[in-house]
This record gives C-alpha cells, sequence and structure tokens, in this order.
C-alpha cells in the first residue's frame, strides 16, 4: 500500500503539466472535464492512500537527522481527504464561473498543481519535508491571487507572497534549532522535548508558531487574507480560505504535538501567549467582519477569526479541545467554502459586490439564498450543524484546560464570536428572503447560476448538516488522533 503514498502526491501535479502544456485554444470544455476526471481520480487515490496509514518512505536521506521523509498518521489523513473532496467541488463551480476568462487555462494548471504540494504537506514525516511542501505550495499559489491581472489583483499577490514568505523564513529558522536542541526534526507522536523545554526551545517554539500562524491568518500576522480574497476569483477565494489557512494549521499540529510536545509547554508562557492570541483574533476577525460591507471581504475577516477557533482548540493542549480542533478544521473548510462559492454566485450573476445591494438576493437566487443560510446557520453554530459540534467540543474542552482566567475567556469570547457572526451573516439571508413591500421584482427578475455553480454549493449545504448529525464517526477518529499524542 506504501505506492499509493507517491501516487496521491504526484497526481495531481502530473494532471496539472498535462493541462499546462495543452494548447490554450483547446476545447474548454475537454480540458474542464480533464481537470474534473483528475480530481475525481485524486479523491479515490488519497481516501485508498488511508489505508496505508503508518506508512513511511524516506525520499532523500541528506544526513542522519535530516530526511525527505514521507509518513501517513490519522491527522494527514483527514485533512488530504477534505482537501481534495474541497478541490474537486470548487475546481467544477470554476468550470460556469471562469467562462470567458482569457487566464483560465494557467489558473487550471496551477489549480491542480497547488492540490500536490497541499497533499505534500499532510504526508510530510519531518519539518523539512514540510517545508519544502509549504513553500512550493506558497509559490504555486500565487497565480490563482492575481488570477485577473489587475494593478489590485497583482498587488494582492505580491502582499500574500511577503506575508507567506517571512512566516515560511520563521519556520525555517525554527527548524535549525530544532535539530540543534532536539537532534532531529522528524516527526513523533508527543514530541521530543520530553516534560521541559530550555528557554530557548520555548522562544522559537512561539517564534515558529507565529511563523505559520501567518498562513492560518492569526494576528498579528493575518493582513494577506482581507487584501487577497476581495481580488481574487470566487472559487480561489474559496479553496485560500477553507484549505490553504489550514496549511498553516498543519504546520503548528506538526510543531506542537509531533515536534516539541505538548507536555513540554504545557502551563508555560508559551501556552499562555497562544491562546491569548488566538483569542484576541478571533474576537478581533469578528468584529472586523461585522464592520466591513463588502462581502468577500467580510468573509475573509470571517476566516481570521474562525481559523483562530480551531488554534485556540490546539493551544488548550488537552484531549477535548484537540477533538474540537480537528472537528472545527472539516466544519470551517466546508462552511467557508460554501459561502465563498454562494458569494461568487451572487457576484457572479448579479454583479452586486456590497452586502448592502443584496435586497432580495433570495428572491433572485432561490437556491444560491439556502446554501448561503444553512451554511450561515454553521458558521455561527446552530445544531445540528457540524460548527455547533466543533465550537461545543472546543468550549467545553477550554473548561478543563486548568489556564484559570484564560479558560473561562475562552467560551465567552467564542460566544462573543458567534453573537457577531449572527450579525454579520444573517442580514443577507433577511433582506435576501424579505425585501419589503417597497421591493421591485420585475426588475430583480430570478438569475440562478448554472448548474455546475449549483450543484457544489448543494453539496456543502448538505455536507454542514449532514456532518453535524453524523459527527460521532468523525469525533471517534479525531479521538483517536487525540490519543496517539496526548
Amino acid at each position: 500500500m506504501k505506492v499509493l503514498l507517491p501516487i496521491a502526491l504526484l497526481w495531481p501535479a502530473v494532471a496539472g503539466l498535462l493541462v499546462w502544456f495543452m494548447p490554450a485554444a483547446k476545447d474548454r470544455i475537454i480540458r474542464g472535464r480533464m481537470v474534473t476526471y483528475a480530481l475525481i481520480a485524486e479523491l479515490v487515490f488519497v481516501i485508498a492512500a488511508c489505508f496505508a496509514n503508518g506508512s513511511r518512505i524516506v525520499v532523500l536521506q541528506m544526513t542522519p537527522s535530516l530526511q525527505i521523509l514521507l509518513s501517513l498518521d490519522i491527522i494527514g489523513c483527514i485533512v488530504s481527504v477534505l482537501m481534495a473532496a474541497m478541490w474537486l467541488l470548487c475546481a467544477v463551480f470554476a468550470l460556469d464561473y471562469l467562462k470567458g476568462s482569457e487566464h483560465e487555462h494557467s489558473y487550471q494548471a496551477f489549480y491542480l498543481c497547488v492540490l500536490s504540494a497541499l497533499i505534500g504537506q499532510c504526508y510530510a514525516g519531518s519539518m523539512i519535508t514540510l517545508y519544502v511542501f509549504y513553500e512550493l505550495m506558497t509559490m504555486l499559489s500565487v497565480p490563482m491571487v492575481v488570477h485577473e491581472r489587475t494593478p489590485e489583483a497583482v498587488a494582492a499577490g505580491v502582499k500574500y507572497l511577503i506575508y507567506s514568505i517571512f512566516g515560511a523564513m520563521m519556520g525555517l529558522l525554527g527548524i535549525f534549532f530544532f535539530n540543534h536542541i532536539l537532534g532531529t526534526v522528524n516527526f513523533v507522536p508527543g514530541g521530543m522535548a520530553g516534560t521541559e523545554a530550555s528557554g530557548t526551545l520555548l522562544v522559537i517554539t512561539l517564534m515558529v508558531i507565529l511563523g505559520f500562524g501567518t498562513k492560518a491568518g492569526m494576528f498579528p500576522m493575518h493582513g494577506w487574507l482581507p487584501t487577497a480574497h476581495p481580488v481574487a476569483p470566487a472559487p480561489a477565494s474559496a479553496v485560500l480560505s477553507g484549505v490553504i489557512t489550514k496549511a498553516g494549521v498543519l504546520a503548528i499540529i506538526r510543531v506542537i504535538y509531533f515536534l516539541v510536545g505538548p507536555a513540554a509547554i504545557r502551563g508555560t508562557w508559551v501556552q499562555w501567549a497562544f491562546m491569548t492570541l488566538t483569542l484576541v483574533t478571533v474576537f478581533m476577525g469578528s468584529m472586523l467582519a461585522y464592520k466591513e460591507p463588502l462581502l468577500k471581504k467580510r468573509l475573509a475577516y470571517s476566516t481570521v477569526s474562525q481559523v483562530s477557533y480551531v488554534l485556540f482548540g490546539l493551544s488548550c493542549l488537552i484531549t477535548d479541545s484537540f477533538v474540537g480542533g480537528i472537528l472545527h478544521i472539516i466544519a470551517h473548510s466546508v462552511i467557508k467554502d460554501c459561502l465563498f462559492l454562494c458569494a461568487g454566485a451572487m457576484i457572479h450573476e448579479t454583479g452586486k459586490t456590497y452586502v448592502r445591494e443584496l435586497r432580495g438576493i433570495g428572491k433572485q437566487m432561490p437556491i444560491t439564498g439556502w446554501c448561503w443560510t444553512i451554511a450561515s446557520l454553521g458558521l455561527i453554530g446552530i445544531p445540528p450543524t457540524s460548527g455547533f459540534v466543533s465550537k461545543w467540543a472546543l468550549a467545553t474542552g477550554s473548561l478543563m484546560d486548568g489556564m484559570g482566567a484564560l479558560s473561562v475567556a475562552g467560551p465567552i469570547v467564542l460566544i462573543i464570536s458567534a453573537l457577531l457572526t449572527a450579525a454579520y451573516l444573517l442580514p443577507v439571508t433577511i433582506y435576501g428572503f424579505f425585501p419589503g413591500s417597497d421591493f421591485d421584482y420585475d426588475a430583480h427578475p430570478k438569475c440562478e447560476g448554472g448548474l455546475h455553480m449549483t450543484v457544489p454549493m448543494m453539496i456543502l449545504a448538505a455536507l454542514v448538516i449532514l456532518t453535524g448529525i453524523f459527527a460521532s464517526p468523525i469525533m471517534s477518529v479525531a479521538a483517536q488522533a487525540a490519543a496517539a499524542v496526548l
């Protein structure tokens, strides 16, 4: 079964190169089918690769302690399957959304190659391996941000690149110190530092958390998100928010739980600082989203907040919160992809980009409106959605982490954030379906998006509910992952 790891890793890149070398004038329908079939195959490969859980492949031995190593565990299985599934749905949406775009050809090629880099991070067995694929993912995803080639898009792409490289350099510096202090940068469940860490190791650990937290949008390194999302195409915004931010989360999981070790960090100033930053980000992102009038930028600030829910769960360093964090990785990816695709459909069909312009949108685009509503309820945390299950685990888990005031502050901040989330998402639903008696229906005819746009939104909206109702199997798998490191 080991052969499935390199197949799942390389297949999207091979497909991306084939698309790249196809003539740009080639029938876009044929090219679109090729992308879709390649991503369906990739989803099958990553699911099949889960049966090779525990496999290790040394790709390159540079020194006794430095290896390019592929290794598959439960967390890698969960995140890789999630990424492949979201990548497929957003690619189908893009078939209609990017129709007529002169850069669709290059977008599809880079889109496939980025997935290979993401899967490589899921399968990384050492910090060196993770860093290599992390940087590849950053470089390959820039063309998705600058897709429109406008001055604003290029500026956003430069900002995204600068933030990402700066964060990655902090991670690289940490790798040097980790290798010196711990003697290896290979991942070991539970970490290598034991129950006590030196002052230097703690400083380096926080620095690396901040570095990889850049991709996750954690304060103070969140600035690229609200700049990149409004200018990127909606399917690119969806995966940037719902999937690529999880690359930073995954890197932080590996550093804390597989390299340094939670026992060495628990109760130290690093845990206090990490928890504080996550809660500040949760509140700040929600408040900025509430005040933001531009639809996609509002969702970008929402991502800043919601991804830090995951980081907060990880910072508690206990089983229940860890499980809640894994659940919210899944819940947020599904919900936020759905919301960005809904926003993209609204903008694509009506040209309206501001929230105040969306009065009556539920009457014009009822399918999109209902998908938006279901996803919004999930992000707020209303049962029986997946967002409720994950936030319940995060809130109850934080009360058991023994961090005093921060333990109490966690659930309070999460509830305040949920109220703000309702305040910035539900107006689209309320004014969309109840525009008032003076609304001119004749001037706003129905304009639902095409099949390729509506089907992915409907699947994601259904998953928001199904992953909440049937959360037990996911929680069981997440608990197995937690048991290996805590």
